[in-house]
């Protein structure tokens, strides 16, 4: 059977401090979004023994800036995890305006999971880790 991924989202709002000199929401921001719904989407999706035993560190990132988020704007991230390549997590990131549903960023960043007593790479990491990122398709 295939597992589709868990796909997360959670919103956020333009606050005035967001706000560039170009008048529109400054591109670290749009970085820090992209952690956030991160962080909230492995508290969500790890079994507890796993939250408390893994960390994630950040071994790429790339984001593709499509439009501009404007103060005021709900934005919507959306997050799901694709299969993993030996300990690189592939994690994917839509950022969306809320009102009309249109792609303002997407990234794309591989994470590596350490172990959280001593920040070390687990090699490899256990294989059950994955397990809250993918659930079986829904049954009709």
């Amino acid at each position: 059977m295939t597992r589709e991924a868990f796909v997360y989202e959670m919103s956020f709002t333009v606050r005035p401090e967001d706000i560039d000199r170009l008048g529109h929401v400054n591109n670290v921001v749009y970085v820090r979004w992209v952690n956030d719904v991160a962080v909230a989407h492995w508290a969500a999706a790890a079994r507890p023994d796993h939250y408390a035993a893994v960390l994630w560190v950040l071994a790429r990132h790339e984001i593709d800036y499509k439009h501009s988020a404007m103060p005021g704007d709900a934005i919507l991230a959306r997050t799901w995890v694709g299969r993993p390549d030996g300990i690189r997590y592939p994690r994917h990131v839509e950022l969306l305006r809320a009102a009309d549903g249109k792609l303002l960023a997407r990234s794309l960043t591989l994470w590596c999971p350490v172990d959280a007593t001593t920040l070390k790479l687990l090699r490899p990491p256990p294989a059950d880790l994955d397990e809250g990122f993918f659930h079986p398709p829904a049954r009709p």
